[in-house]
């Protein structure tokens, strides 16, 4: 029962060097949370975003599965929160959307602006 029908096509294969040449483009979102670890020493990511509401663990797992954050240390007192950092690849990919975001923001508080312009360059980035 579990053959395949003569007439059924076997997908693709993939190839290994295919996946590291595809850019993969940040959401506003992971570029915002990596963006707040250019602020903190050692490049530590914020648990908790300007809200006080805490990142989805869905954003700090692809973050790191894309290799822009490392786990940094596991907190004893809260297991379930996972402390990160940015790497080298991370750091840079923060640092050119923050460049392009400050170009637009020109208000003191300019947060709001900050993340509306960040939301408009993600797609320029990967041009």
């Amino acid at each position: 029962m579990d053959r395949l029908s003569p007439t059924a096509q076997k997908p693709p294969e993939t190839n290994a060097l295919d996946s590291t040449k595809r850019k993969v483009r940040p959401t506003v979102t992971q570029l915002s949370w990596l963006s707040r670890g250019l602020e903190q020493a050692g490049g530590k990511l914020p648990l908790f975003d300007h809200f006080g509401q805490r990142y989805d663990s869905r954003t700090i797992q692809s973050c790191i599965a894309q290799g822009w954050a490392e786990p940094w240390f596991k907190n004893p007192i809260k297991p379930d929160w996972l402390v990160c950092r940015l790497t080298a690849e991370g750091r840079a990919l923060a640092e050119a959307g923050e460049a392009l975001a400050e170009e637009g923001s020109e208000d003191a508080d300019g947060h709001q602006q900050r993340e509306a312009r960040i939301r408009d360059l993600v797609d320029d980035i990967f041009r």
